[in-house]
């Protein structure tokens, strides 16, 4: 790992190709149609059985609740939700499946060869901030090409949303020390590459995983694990390899063996101008502080110390006061530090009385105890902001939207007619994460456990 690595992204070495509006390379992705669940095709069958299936239909995305003690919600997802639309193709290979199977019949079959979707998507711009009840993406055509979208949309807004935050809390933890993303070891291959994605949207400056520095563009960094320096006769013949190859400007991992021996060697092999050390183990805030010392008695003034060992935002946070200059995180970045999915559901809230284009939409919802009922119809969301521009309520609403919010609304066009209007460089939605985050009351920032830090408002 070098200095670079620390996560200064000018120095990190990555292509500029374009991926989502930039940075990295487009990757062709297959068809998402079986992305889904079998009642999704079965409802469909019977939709178009019915003659109710061309219905004009709105669907929304929005969460009843925030996951235990989370203040406020990351939405992540949006640009691969985009593509897995573009995506949502039934080919003979696919159509062949169905068919084998019996879930389908052949008219159903006939209708899903041609299938694209061709209504429209409004949504919360990826990286914004959200609340229970936020309507954070609406789905407009008929029934019979918005319900197929259901279960991948859910997928990947579900997911990404959880790792991205995490990743903020951590952020907001971590305040200005980077962030390296480790985690692609302790999760699925391909979730490793879209939790890369989400954490870089949330706050973390670098990622581990080469497959998502080549489809997104983060910058990627890594050195070498306790193995390198077991594989030779002696630490310090590890540590002049990696220095030979790499440079003085390197990370050396000095936890293997002895630490104060470690650090000492490391010093004498790479000079003064060591890059950085990894800590990886042990009482992290007290070793910090004597590697500091030593390294800085040694004369390498400069060395910078980066802790890894399981971290989550607790122990970042614990660690504020610790000499340490960058955060290695994996297993509780990619597992969404305890809650793992965002309880997203996607829900008919309005439909049309037949299949008429002209005709009215009607809003429906469900009506159920046990906390599972919804607000039926097609809604607007704004965020209120107080004298200071801080936020003070979400505010959620059927029908016109009330003048003095007008310019805070937050949904946003996504697709239009089936055509996906705008691919955004991934640095520009972390970007707005930033924005989001500072604007929400200090107590968002806070650990300790509580309420969201908006109301949430139906007007």
């Amino acid at each position: 790992m070098n200095t670079a690595d620390l996560g200064l992204p000018e120095e990190a070495g990555h292509d500029a190709l374009s991926l989502e509006g930039g940075g990295g390379r487009r990757v062709g992705v297959p068809s998402t149609a079986l992305f889904t669940d079998q009642y999704e095709l079965t409802m469909l069958r019977a939709a178009l059985a019915a003659g109710t299936a061309e219905r004009r239909s709105v669907f929304e995305v929005f969460t009843r609740r925030l996951p235990e003690g989370r203040r406020y919600g990351v939405v992540a997802g949006t640009g691969r939700v985009l593509d897995a639309v573009e995506n949502f193709r039934f080919d003979e290979d696919v159509l062949g499946f169905l068919r084998e199977r019996g879930i389908v019949d052949e008219p159903t079959l006939e209708w899903l060869a041609s299938y694209r979707f061709g209504g429209d998507v409004w949504g919360y711009p990826e990286g914004e901030v959200y609340f229970p009840g936020s309507p954070l993406l609406r789905v407009e055509g008929s029934f019979a090409e918005c319900v197929l979208l259901e279960t991948v949309i859910l997928s990947i807004l579900n997911h990404d949303s959880a790792i991205a935050a995490a990743a903020s809390r951590m952020a907001s933890a971590a305040g200005d020390r980077p962030l390296i993303e480790m985690g692609a070891r302790r999760t699925h291959e391909l979730a490793a590459v879209a939790a890369s994605r989400a954490a870089y949207i949330g706050g973390f400056t670098t990622t581990s995983d080469l497959a998502a520095g080549f489809r997104y563009g983060i910058p990627t960094v890594g050195t070498s694990a306790h193995a390198f320096t077991l594989l030779h006769d002696d630490e310090r013949d590890a540590f002049r390899a990696q220095v030979d190859a790499l440079g003085p400007g390197t990370t050396l991992l000095v936890d293997t063996y002895d630490v104060a021996e470690a650090v000492r060697t490391a010093v004498e092999v790479a000079g003064t101008g060591l890059g950085a050390v990894r800590i990886d183990s042990g009482d992290l805030l007290l070793v910090a502080h004597r590697v500091r010392q030593q390294l800085d008695e040694l004369g390498a003034t400069g060395t910078r110390i980066v802790v890894t060992s399981d971290l989550d935002e607790y122990a970042i946070a614990s660690l504020a006061a610790a000499p340490v200059d960058a955060y290695g995180v994996g297993t509780q970045l990619v597992t969404g530090s305890g809650h793992p999915t965002c309880s997203m559901v996607y829900k008919l809230v309005a439909r049309a009385e037949s299949a008429d284009p002209e005709a009215p939409l009607v809003p429906v919802a469900k009506k159920s105890v046990g906390g599972k009922s919804s607000v039926g119809g097609r809604k607007w969301a704004a965020r209120r902001l107080d004298g200071q521009g801080v936020a003070e309520a979400e505010v959620i609403g059927v029908g016109p939207v009330p003048d003095e919010l007008a310019d805070q609304q937050l949904l946003v066009p996504l697709i239009k007619g089936g055509r996906v209007l705008s691919r955004e460089p991934l640095d520009a939605v972390r970007d707005r994460h930033t924005r989001a985050r500072a604007g929400l009351p200090l107590s968002a920032a806070q650990l300790s456990r509580g309420e969201p830090v908006l109301p949430t408002e139906y007007v």
